[in-house]
C-alpha cells in the first residue's frame, strides 16, 4: 500500500466508525453496540458512556482532511522501505488508548505486533477488522496478542512508572519508547465563563480521571472561590452511583478525615490543596497562584509528569481528552521516531 491507500483506508475507518455510532446499519454495527454495552462486564471502569465516548473521539479523527494534513509534514512517508515489525504494548486504563500508537505504525507502511491489555483486549480486534476489511492487505500487517511479544524490530510501550521498569529491562536493547505515569493541569484565572468551566468538567470526569489527559489539578488565582467551579459540575454527580469510582470516594475521605486534613467535599468528589500533581480517583488537587513566573516554574519542575495543560491561554477547556492526530502522548512524535530507525535490509 502507498500512503494514499493508507490514509483512504483510515479514512474509510472513521466513516464506519461515525455510521455506527449514528445507528446507521452495516456489519459491524452489531458487534459494536455489543462492544458498547458490555465492555464494563470485563472492566468495571470501561462503562458504555466512556467506551462510546473514546469510539467518538478516535472516529472524529480519521477524516481524509485530517489524516492528510497530520501525514504531509513528513515526506519520507511517501518512500518505500521494507516494513518493520513494530511491538507494541497497550495500557488499559482508558478504552483504545493504544490506538494512536496502531495508527502511526500502520500509516507509516509498517507491521503491528500488539499486546493488548487484559482490561482492554476486544476494542483493538474490532478496528482490526474494519480495516482487514477495508483494505485485505492489513491481514498481514497486523498481529495482535495478549501473550509474550516477540519477533519485533521496536518497542513502544506504555504503562505505569513501576511497569516502565519492566519494560526497560526487557526492551531496553531495542530502539524504544517508553512511557511512564503523567497527568494533565488546569489552569484557571478567574474570568471564565459558566461554559468554560463546564466544559472543563469534561476533562476532569471523563474515564473517572483514569487517563494521563485527565485533569489531576487545578491551579486557581489566590482567594479564589472554588464554588465557581463545582457548581458547574453537578451534571457529574452521578459518577457516585458507579460502585469502584464511590469506593475509592470513600475511601479517600476517610483517610483525610483520620489524618484530620482540611478539604472540601461536593458529595462525589474531594478537593485538597496540594502542592503534588497526581491525586487520586475521585481527588482533584488545587494549587493557590499569584504570577505566571510562579506557574511556569511548576511547569518546568514537573515537566516530565505532565501531559497537557487547559487554560484560556493554553488548550482550550474541554479538549484535553480529545486530542489531534499531531498531539502526541509525552511530546514525543511517534512517526518521526518510526521513520527514523534503519535497519539492515531496509530499502
Amino acid at each position: 500500500m502507498n500512503l494514499e491507500e493508507r490514509i483512504s483506508a483510515f479514512s474509510a475507518l472513521g466513516e464506519i466508525l461515525r455510521n455506527s455510532l449514528r445507528g446507521k446499519s452495516n456489519p459491524f454495527t452489531g458487534r459494536m453496540n455489543d462492544l458498547i454495552g458490555n465492555q464494563h462486564l470485563k472492566n468495571p471502569w470501561f462503562t458504555p458512556g466512556n467506551v462510546k465516548l473514546a469510539l467518538k473521539n478516535t472516529a472524529d479523527e480519521l477524516t481524509e482532511e485530517n489524516l492528510v494534513k497530520w501525514t504531509a509534514t513528513y515526506p519520507a512517508l511517501n518512500d518505500t522501505a521494507k516494513p518493520l515489525n513494530v511491538g507494541i504494548i497497550m495500557a488499559g486504563n482508558v478504552p483504545l488508548v493504544g490506538f494512536h500508537d496502531f495508527l502511526s505504525v500502520l500509516i507509516t507502511g509498517n507491521s503491528v505486533i500488539a499486546k493488548t491489555s487484559s482490561k482492554d483486549p476486544d476494542l483493538i480486534k474490532l478496528i482490526t477488522d474494519i480495516l482487514i476489511s477495508v483494505n485485505q492487505t492489513f491481514k498481514n500487517r497486523i498481529s495482535i496478542s495478549e501473550g509474550i511479544l516477540s519477533g519485533f524490530d521496536i518497542v513502544i510501550a506504555t504503562g505505569s512508572d513501576n511497569s516502565s521498569r519492566y519494560f526497560e529491562h526487557y526492551f531496553g536493547r531495542y530502539p524504544n519508547i517508553i512511557r511512564k505515569n503523567r497527568n494533565s493541569i488546569a489552569v484557571i484565572d478567574g474570568n471564565e465563563s459558566d461554559e468554560e468551566l463546564e466544559a472543563l468538567g469534561s476533562d476532569v470526569f471523563s474515564y473517572f480521571g483514569l487517563g494521563c489527559r485527565s485533569i489531576s489539578k487545578l491551579f486557581v488565582p489566590e482567594k479564589y472561590d472554588l464554588s465557581k467551579v463545582t457548581k458547574n459540575w453537578e451534571k457529574y454527580s452521578a459518577l457516585i452511583n458507579h460502585s469502584k469510582y464511590a469506593a475509592n470516594y470513600d475511601f479517600n475521605k476517610a483517610v483525610l478525615l483520620v489524618n484530620k486534613e482540611k478539604f472540601t467535599d461536593t458529595g462525589y468528589l474531594i478537593l485538597k490543596e496540594e502542592y503534588i500533581l497526581s491525586s487520586p480517583v475521585a481527588v482533584l488537587f488545587y494549587e493557590f497562584y499569584n504570577s505566571q513566573k510562579q506557574l511556569n516554574k511548576y511547569f518546568r519542575d514537573n515537566s516530565d509528569k505532565i501531559q497537557c495543560i487547559v487554560g484560556s491561554n493554553y488548550m482550550p477547556f474541554g479538549k484535553a481528552q480529545s486530542p489531534a492526530l499531531w498531539d502526541y502522548a509525552d511530546g514525543i512524535d511517534t512517526i518521526d521516531f518510526i521513520l527514523k530507525k534503519n535497519f539492515p535490509g531496509r530499502l
